[in-house]
């Protein structure tokens, strides 16, 4: 049986998180009475993970249980009837794609108490990239879930 995109993205969104807060598989796997095995399951979107046990994940993992749709808006939602009602997120979209070093550089560049120190680093990553302008006022404004 094939997996089903959300089942996939909410699944990325539980490893995100789990890795953001340092917990392994394991860990998780026993405070919710199950085998790293079946989070691993979850993880991947093998398996679709029901709303109470998503309930449970988003009580361990201090997030509310809408943090693991965050990024799907756009996804094609299917009808009944089989119509599309939503165009689908581009592959190349910040949310259908975050690896391991995303995660690292996050909870790292979180440590640093320095307000200064943080946006001159932002600054030197944009100026690495190539950017020109490196103060974003959108971008300065978001929030992101705790570590």
């Amino acid at each position: 049986m094939p997996k089903n995109s959300v089942d996939v993205h909410v699944g990325n969104r539980l490893k995100l998180r789990r890795t953001m807060v340092g917990m392994s598989q394991d860990k998780l796997g026993q405070m919710v009475g199950l085998t790293f095995q079946q989070i691993q399951k979850y993880e991947k979107g093998a398996n679709r993970i029901g709303a109470s046990r998503l309930y449970q994940f988003a009580t361990l993992l201090d997030v509310p249980p809408a943090y693991f749709f965050e990024g799907l808006e756009g996804q094609p939602v299917t009808s009944r009837d089989g119509r599309t009602l939503s165009a689908a997120v581009p592959a190349d979209s910040p949310a259908a794609t975050i690896t391991r070093e995303d995660v690292e550089l996050l909870r790292a560049f979180r440590g640093l108490q320095q307000p200064g120190l943080r946006r001159r680093i932002i600054d030197l990553v944009w100026a690495m990239n190539g950017g020109t302008d490196a103060a974003d006022p959108a971008i300065e404004s978001e929030t992101l879930p705790a570590a």
